[in-house]
């Protein structure tokens, strides 16, 4: 029996809603204003990214932190800790005057989005147990919305100073706040149906916890490299700490992890890159063929495409499964990929409308599956996917995506343009399984005539379309761990969710 008509539920939804929508409604304004900072702050290009990146990096440290300890301390304490690290850092950021109060101020709301990210799935996926993938794909509507609704802000007011238009976070923070104090919490079905914690930590088992952990420390030497560009941590460390974490949690559960949910783990990093990477090339794309504002409304246009057909998900998953559903996404998110690859002018958007279709069921609809197959692993499982996913997308699936790029770009400049290569050519980086890449200086550049710029524009543009096409590459490998899965239930007799004990609620 649905869940669906209880009004406390509904209640409760809607605030966890409101709460995923302020965390991307920042996102998507902090991509437009990011140009200000640079101004106002004197940021190079480095600094931008690193700025870019440690909103991202403590999410899926926050959200795995918290998932350990959620059923401890309450889901409510933790939208309590979530609400007060939003308003603190919103307020720290507006108050902020050196490149390293904006990096902290970024931080502490990056923590905040983990801790949302955190309660909010594990509790609307026990409000409804009973259609797990149908609301889990509703709640994840918010994810677009906000982004639509951030970079309209942005649109919206204009040449307005980016103190004017990051104080309009508060709102969404604000109403949230004011939605989830009166509402009463539901305790995990793990937890209600007295499921042990050791057999939650079972679910994902030594090579589960080895894979976390694996990216945890990358992760983490991430942050501290930002603060410490001379920190080089050895090669050796993360996969001896991972190898350690990985026996650690199998001598201690007895279990390697769950085969299926170790399958959908590893297809987390390339589904982060195939949704939110490619996002984040789109406007390079775009920039040849559109002014930023027409770009900034495609923006708009493909994340409104996905918020519709989020909330509209329930009839879609019933009639193909969770499974079958992300068979179909996967195949899509492929053929518009390609598309974006070929395009050109009006034809981009049509391409960008095909990807949409394809990436807008990948990442909530794997939150449902992982729900209603791995109710045990409560909310470890259910948040662990998405904390795999943003790691894996900002560690290893983008930076070896604009690898890949650099190399290209580089071969061209240097065979086509020798003169111009030599005065652009920047520092070697180190890009996790490519090694050594020459990545050419954006400050250099702009320092060239126009027509030289021009001229790097030009060589650098096909590459970027490119990249569309390897990335292609991700999804393909997703299709065939969904095609394992698919089959498998297949001879199963069906697609069935895997449902435990009772309910009750958090005093």
């Amino acid at each position: 029996m649905s869940h669906a008509s209880n009004p406390s539920d509904k209640k409760l939804f809607w605030a966890c809603f409101i709460a995923l929508v302020a965390t991307s409604f920042v996102f998507g304004l902090r991509a437009n204003i990011i140009g200000d900072w640079q101004s106002d702050f004197g940021l190079t290009e480095a600094d931008k990214g690193t700025i870019l990146g440690v909103g991202l990096w403590p999410f899926a440290i926050s959200i795995i932190v918290f998932s350990l300890i959620i059923d401890s301390i309450g889901y409510k304490t933790t939208a309590y800790l979530a609400m007060a690290c939003h308003i603190a850092s919103l307020v720290l950021t507006l108050l902020a005057k050196t490149p390293t109060a904006l990096y902290w101020s970024v931080f502490l709301i990056a923590i905040a989005n983990g801790m949302v990210e955190a309660f909010i799935n594990p509790v609307v996926a026990t409000a409804y147990k009973n259609e797990k993938a149908k609301w889990l794909n509703i709640l994840h509507a918010g994810w677009p919305a906000g982004l639509a609704l951030g970079a309209l802000t942005a649109i919206v007011l204009g040449d307005s100073n980016w103190t004017v238009k990051y104080s309009i976070c508060f709102i969404p923070v604000i109403i949230y706040a004011v939605m989830v104090i009166p509402c009463k919490f539901p305790v995990n079905e793990r937890v209600a149906a007295n499921v042990s914690y050791k057999e939650m930590l079972a679910q994902v088992g030594g090579i589960g916890f080895f894979i976390i952990t694996w990216l945890l420390v990358l992760g983490i030497s991430q942050i501290i490299s930002s603060l410490n560009p001379q920190f080089e941590m050895s090669d050796w460390l993360p996969p001896v700490l991972a190898i350690a974490g990985g026996i650690a949690a199998g001598v201690y559960t007895r279990s390697l992890g769950h085969w299926m949910f170790l399958l959908i783990l590893i297809t987390m990093g390339p589904l982060a890159t195939t949704e939110l990477g490619t996002d984040s090339w789109m406007p390079d794309l775009l920039g040849a063929d559109f002014t930023p504002a027409q770009a900034g409304w495609i923006f708009i246009y493909v994340s409104t495409i996905m918020t519709i057909l989020r909330f509209f998900a329930g009839p879609i998953v019933h009639r193909f499964s969770p499974v079958g559903l992300l068979v179909i996404s996967a195949i899509v998110s492929i053929i518009g990929l390609v598309f974006l690859s070929k395009a050109a002018a009006f034809m981009i958007i049509v391409a960008a409308t095909v990807y949409a279709l394809g990436k807008t069921f990948l990442w909530s609809t794997t939150l449902g599956l992982v729900s209603e197959q791995f109710p045990k692993g409560g909310a470890l499982t259910l948040n662990g996917v998405s904390a795999v996913g943003a790691l894996g997308m900002g560690i290893l699936g983008a930076p070896i995506m604009g690898g890949l790029q650099d190399v290209g770009i580089d071969r061209d400049l240097k065979s086509q343009q020798p003169a111009i290569h030599a005065q652009v050519l920047g520092p070697t980086k180190n890009v996790v399984f490519l090694g050594k890449v020459n990545a050419l200086d954006e400050d250099r550049i702009r320092s060239l005539s126009a027509e030289d710029q021009q001229t790097v524009t030009t060589i650098k543009y096909p590459h970027k379309k490119a990249a569309f096409t390897q990335v292609a590459v991700l999804p393909t490998f997703m299709l065939l761990c969904y095609l394992v899965i698919f089959f498998h239930f297949k001879r199963q007799g069906g697609y069935k969710p895997v449902t435990i004990g009772t309910e009750r609620s958090e005093s």
